[in-house]
């Protein structure tokens, strides 16, 4: 055991351990930092409380608790347990506790203090999980106002040490040099007139005739595992057993794909990015890494996440490689070319930085804080993405107006799940008649089966082993016993969380509209196609980005919702526009969100109402819908022009999709000042958009983006920024004659384009170089105006000559 690399610093750990709040560790794979450090640590540290460990996969939490009590010659649960969702392995005597990410953001929520917990281990943060990003934010806050005698050990392989060392600028970095035997690296480009999973396997037999030993795989993802699998079949030497390992597999089954080879045969193991850290396969000594992998990308405009295939980082290439050299000399092969690896990113993108942010936000106020930047982030998330979460925990009624946490949204931080669930138990809590309902529809939301049709009710007619054990669970949180679900109330529970899923069939094709206003869609021959109404539960956007793929729904008909869920219909006023009669007229809709249940005629409503019918109607069909009279539009385009040239004035935005979002706050005002509301052509939108501005940018718009400008002749002339060429100066050439330097405007910033004019309003040249042009191609002008004009001053000098209004000499 003391033979283990990261031996070599143990003393040095122990020492920063004692003396520092935080400290940094960094060790390659192999060294011993997961399934050996802890125990040394919870020897050699003077404080005898508990030690936990936060492993990112559920697979690699149980192994290293495995690994852990095998060196001390017992079974999990002893010294050192393990918790997961929907599974735990602890006593009274366990000393180190390895857990998954969830379970450790629940405990710090549930008790801030960690009673009795001395040191927390953050191990693989390289991954930087949205997860691990919270447990950091949190425990550096415990340490600051609670526990300033709490430690804190970040581990990794392959660290970004710059941003934490901004971060954790006192922290002490240690690093070990690890035992990692030598690895041959190959790049090798893949054959783009080939199928990938062709070529992959293609690969993988011409390596296994060519080597020995036990290889692993990378693949970017459970579809394309297979899919090499299938290419396999009959082409792998006989000795060879392939093994697939990914994170839906059960994890038996992935348990067992990590186990040492029986005697006499070879394994080739197909993974995902599960297989980069935290794991030995024993015997490993071939890696085939195809460079890629597949990561949820969260979309603002869809509300779901999609999924995208995409290159890996450097770090992640290195990573790959490495396990290649775990316990003995190996070899790799990298599916791409050198030059594009030489390409790849550094790092790989933080998952705060791409995932919906609506349980991370609620995690954050149920902390107590006001806001996520109250606490400390190695990356701040985006505005956009946390008005998003706002939204929706308002929409679930979390959060009041002020933004604080409602009680419900109390109870939903309490359960320690994605909000949407947790919103769902909290409306169960008090009917305890529904509670086993509840936890049977969150055990089979969590993880929805992936090869089933999607139809929740074949879920609900035949529950899995693994959909019990977790519903038992949800159950116990609920304080009741697990029992038979009830058919009645699946739909008022899935309304109470997915209400804005409710999804209705656009005519009799697969495509629907959600209650939210968006799209999605069915597989043209898809078992739910037929039905009017869904409940959408899973959603992913689609490759093109345009709608959301349903993959898990629930149908039901407009009687089960008038029954189960009366209050999700409203009656609304809206106005719509009659071609045929060119006006408008008023409907009373009755809907479920943005869907249209019913309509009949309405009688004309109150102000506001019909307003805010007007403002819908616009959002619906964009701002070009408006009356944009001349002045109104230059009035943009000056305000668009001035944004760009003089951006130290925070101009308010004149894009449509600006506009749009900020329609109640411009347009609204302007519709109350209508003498008649029907009378929709009379807004004055030029006033509108001049209600904006300060004082200040106001008088800059006049003096610096003016409307007219004083030319040479002395004649007041209209600029030109509806123009392609704007902003346009249109003049007569002889009221430009003695002018050299161009006309600016925005403080001096831009010239004027110039259209010098023929005495019959015709363009003869167009210009911001007066001088130029008088010195220039003025002969060739000057010799054809002559002929055709010979009334007009045509002069030898024009750059010197008086300007003129007149028409003659």
């Amino acid at each position: 055991m003391s033979l283990l690399p990261i031996h070599d610093v143990l003393d040095e750990l122990l020492n920063a351990l004692s003396t520092s709040p935080q400290v940094i560790l960094q060790a390659p794979p192999g060294a011993g930092k997961s399934t050996w450090l802890p125990l040394q640590l919870l020897r050699g540290l003077a404080s005898p409380g508990k030690i936990i460990m936060l492993e990112p996969r559920r697979l690699a939490a149980k192994n290293v608790a495995y690994r852990l009590a095998q060196h001390l010659g017992e079974e999990p649960g002893a010294t050192v347990g393990y918790r997961m969702r929907a599974e735990q392995c602890v006593s009274k005597a366990t000393r180190i506790e390895v857990v998954t990410e969830g379970v450790l953001t629940r405990r710090l929520q549930q008790d801030p203090l960690l009673e009795g917990v001395a040191l927390i281990i953050l191990d693989e943060f390289h991954e930087r999980s949205l997860q691990a990003d919270l447990a950091l934010a949190l425990l550096l806050d415990i340490q600051e106002g609670l526990r300033d005698d709490l430690t804190l050990l970040i581990m990794s392989a392959t660290l970004d040490n710059r941003r934490l060392a901004e971060v954790l600028p006192q922290a002490p970095i240690i690093t070990s040099a690890g035992k990692q035997f030598a690895v041959e690296r190959f790049y090798h480009g893949l054959n783009a007139q080939r199928p990938f999973a062709v070529n992959v396997a293609t690969k993988i037999v011409e390596v296994l005739q060519q080597e020995s030993g036990d290889m692993l795989v990378f693949l970017p993802g459970e579809r394309e595992i297979h899919q090499v699998m299938n290419h396999l079949s009959g082409h792998c030497p006989l000795d060879v057993l392939v093994s697939p390992l990914y994170g839906a597999l059960p994890l038996e089954q992935q348990q067992q794909a990590i186990k040492v080879s029986r005697s006499g045969q070879r394994k080739v193991v197909l993974a995902t990015n599960i297989a980069e850290t935290s794991l030995t396969i024993d015997g490993i000594c071939l890696i085939i890494d195809s460079a890629l992998e597949r990561v949820s990308l969260f979309d603002l405009r869809a509300g779901c996440h999609r999924l995208k295939t995409q290159f890996v980082s450097q770090s992640s290439m290195t990573q790959r490689a490495g396990r290649a050299g775990r316990l003995m000399p190996g070899k790799c092969w990298h599916l791409i070319f050198q030059e594009q690896a030489d390409r790849l990113a550094e790092q790989p993108t933080p998952e705060i930085l791409r995932s919906e942010l609506t349980g991370l936000l609620l995690n954050v106020l149920a902390w107590g804080c006001p806001s996520v930047a109250a606490l400390n982030w190695l990356d701040l998330p985006s505005e956009s993405a946390l008005n998003h979460a706002r939204e929706q925990l308002a929409k679930m009624m979390a959060i009041e107006a002020t933004g604080l946490l409602t009680a419900k949204g109390r109870k939903m931080a309490s359960f320690g799940m994605a909000p949407r669930l947790a919103a769902m138990l909290a409306d169960a809590e008090s009917r305890p008649d529904s509670h086993a309902t509840a936890a049977l529809l969150t055990a089979i939301i969590e993880q929805p089966e992936r090869r089933s049709e999607g139809d929740l009710r074949d879920n609900l007619a035949a529950p899995s082993s693994l959909w019990g054990i977790r519903a038992r669970q949800v159950a116990r949180m609920l304080g009741s016993p697990y029992g038979a679900y009830r058919a009645e109330e699946v739909l008022p529970l899935l309304m109470s969380a997915f209400a804005d899923r409710i999804a209705y069939r656009r005519g009799a094709t697969h495509r629907y509209q959600m209650a939210d206003g968006r799209g999605a869609t069915l597989t043209p021959d898809h078992p739910l196609s037929h039905y009017s109404w869904l409940i959408a539960l899973q959603l992913q956007l689609s490759a093109d980005r345009h709608e959301a793929t349903i993959q898990l729904a629930l149908p039901f008909s407009l009687d089960d919702l008038r029954r189960d869920a009366p209050q999700l219909i409203t009656v609304r006023p809206a106005i719509e526009w009659d071609a045929g009669q060119a006006q408008f007229k008023i409907w009373q809709h009755e809907v479920v969100g943005e869907i249209v249940v019913s309509s009949r005629p309405g009688e004309k409503p109150e102000s506001q109402q019909l307003i805010s019918a007007y403002l819908r109607w616009v959002k619906e069909r964009g701002v070009s819908v408006l009356p944009w009279d001349i002045a109104a539009r230059e009035l943009r385009e000056r305000l668009r022009y001035a944004q760009q040239w003089l951006p130290e004035l925070e101009w308010p935005s004149m894009s449509d999709a600006d506009l749009l979002d900020s329609l109640e706050r411009w347009l609204a005002p302007e519709l109350e000042q209508l003498p008649s509301l029907g009378n929709f052509s009379r807004i004055n939108l030029y006033a509108a958009l001049k209600a904006q501005l300060t004082w200040a940018q106001w008088k800059c718009l006049e003096t610096d983006v003016p409307t007219h400008i004083v030319i040479p002749s002395g004649r007041k002339v209209a600029i030109d920024y509806l123009s392609p060429r704007a902003p346009l100066l249109s003049v007569k050439v002889q009221e430009m004659f003695g002018q050299h330097a161009p006309l600016r405007l925005a403080q001096g910033r831009i010239a004027l384009i110039i259209e010098l004019l023929s005495p019959a309003q015709r363009p003869i040249q167009i210009t911001q170089d007066l001088a130029g042009f008088w010195q220039g191609s003025w002969r060739e002008v000057q010799k054809e105006m002559k002929g055709r004009y010979p009334k007009h001053l045509w002069p030898d000098d024009p750059a010197n000559t008086s300007p003129t209004t007149k028409t003659r000499k």
